[in-house]
């Protein structure tokens, strides 16, 4: 048997080749959108992809299978479990074999058994692995988004990103449920989840690629848990604000992502182009970083620096019809290279209208040569803040709830950075001192803001982190 975990950072996902070396077979489960790596690795073992699924309706990332199928010819399987809402769109479409709790997948001579395992979603399937040469029984669990090392799926997602209502204590149960017939599996199973550290799919989810059934029993507070109301309170409790791109992605892979048959790339474009950009739908993102952006930028242009959370911010803020130009940082190969990353990742949540790229300070340049101005953002430390800088601005609050919880500034008002384009009305009239935690998320916001028509806006460097720590060193002095 071959087998071989695949990784992308960006999303904190997994997905898994796993093949019959005997008969040259091999099967893709939950495939993000680019096949080359899947076919990279394939060819390389001398495997062909002849089957393809995947655990659940993704919410978080476009799913690959179906571009995957179209490469490779590869019969898709689809679960049929979780009720008519539950149904792949196209399944039929695509001929797919629609599996139930108990069916099983044949690659060569691996055995893939099919447990529905709803909670996090209605539809979702785990996979246990057997090599049946070995002679010797499951060696392993394909987990998606039910069980993770240390953590469990979050079963709020349907309700909060979905707007589905009054399903997330329902699917708290469900999942509970489920983990009662995870505990049963062998302990010696090897457990591969879908999600790693950094993941928005639960709360506290570990680095580690992989763990073992009987590890998870002790270590994992979900699996751990036995007692089920305080399952269901401790599940919901303190879940992180899901991107606000989840829901269509619930849309677009239940109906059925569009086949690219090409990976995506950015096209150059001339900076002279930059000077007709004027059309409200369009979002130029400009991918340098914030202390840049701040200094000098297009006006209405988007900050939104390269980074493994690029995508996330990006998906939360700009429409789905939208058209996007990405302004790199750099010249020549390298801020091609940041465009073609960045695109990528972009694709990778179905956001495709990416018109092209050209370097920022040549667009810049261009823009200062006809004689329009450029924008800033104010920058204020923590120093400057608490000796009386921006004194009678909104202070604006754009980190998560579960964070704003925890503590936050007397009198600021909260509204999380996802939420801004629709609630920034809220805001009163006059200046917007924007923070986040440690600066990051703000710098974003802030750059909203001005696109959405907020001309006094400025940014806490430090953020909520900075702030905090000289508080806390003048009430020291003054308890000295």
């Amino acid at each position: 048997m071959f087998f071989h975990q695949f990784y992308d950072q960006a999303l904190a996902q997994a997905s898994y080749l796993i093949g019959c070396q005997a008969t040259g077979e091999a099967i893709v489960i939950d495939a993000l959108r680019d096949p080359g790596p899947y076919l990279a690795v394939a060819a390389r073992e001398g495997l062909r992809i002849t089957h393809c699924t995947e655990t659940h309706i993704h919410a978080d990332f476009v799913s690959g299978a179906r571009e995957l199928c179209a490469a490779t010819g590869a019969q898709l399987f689809l679960s049929a479990e979780g009720g008519r809402d539950w149904q792949y769109a196209f399944a039929a479409a695509d001929h797919a074999v629609l599996l139930h709790d108990g069916d099983r997948i044949t690659v060569g001579n691996l055995h893939f058994d099919v447990l529905h395992t709803p909670g996090h979603t209605p539809e979702h399937l785990s996979f246990i692995v057997t090599d049946t040469p070995a002679g010797v029984g499951p060696m392993g669990i394909v987990t998606g988004d039910f069980v993770f090392v240390g953590d469990v799926g979050r079963p709020d997602l349907l309700e909060k990103a979905a707007k589905i209502a009054n399903t997330m204590e329902e699917g708290a149960h469900t999942l509970f449920q489920s983990l009662q017939r995870f505990r049963a599996l062998p302990d010696h199973l090897q457990v591969w989840p879908g999600h790693g550290a950094g993941s928005a799919c639960g709360k506290s989810l570990g680095a580690v690629p992989s763990s073992t059934v009987g590890y998870e029993k002790r270590a994992n507070w979900g699996v751990a848990t036995t007692d089920e109301g305080e399952f269901v309170r401790m599940v919901l409790e303190g879940q992180p604000e899901p991107p606000r791109y989840f829901a269509e992605m619930k849309r677009i892979n239940r109906d059925g992502p569009p086949i690219l048959g090409a990976p995506a790339t950015a096209t150059e474009l001339p900076p002279t182009e930059v000077l007709g950009m004027t059309d409200s739908s369009l979002w130029l993102i400009d991918l340098r970083p914030a202390a840049e952006f701040a200094a000098s930028h297009i006006p209405r242009s988007l900050s939104v620096p390269s980074s493994r959370s690029f995508s996330t911010y990006v998906g939360s803020i700009v429409p789905y019809a939208a058209e996007i130009v990405l302004l790199a940082d750099g010249e020549g190969e390298a801020a091609n290279a940041q465009a073609q990353s960045c695109m990528h990742d972009l694709s990778l949540i179905g956001l495709d209208r990416v018109r092209g790229w050209m370097p920022a300070g040549a667009a810049l340049a261009m823009w200062g040569a006809a004689e329009r101005p450029l924008a800033t953002v104010v920058q204020h430390t923590t120093a400057e803040f608490h000796a009386g800088a921006a004194r009678g601005a909104t202070i604006l609050d754009v980190r998560g709830q579960t964070e704003w919880e925890a503590g936050h500034m007397p009198g600021a008002r909260h509204i999380p950075l996802g939420d801004v384009v629709d609630r920034w009305r809220e805001l009163p009239e006059g200046a917007v001192l924007v923070h986040c935690q440690a600066g990051g998320r703000s710098a974003i916001a802030a750059s909203l803001l001005q696109r959405l028509g907020k001309e006094a806006v400025s940014n806490l460097q430090g953020g909520y982190a900075a702030w905090r720590t000289v508080r806390d060193a003048v009430s020291a002095d003054l308890t000295a």
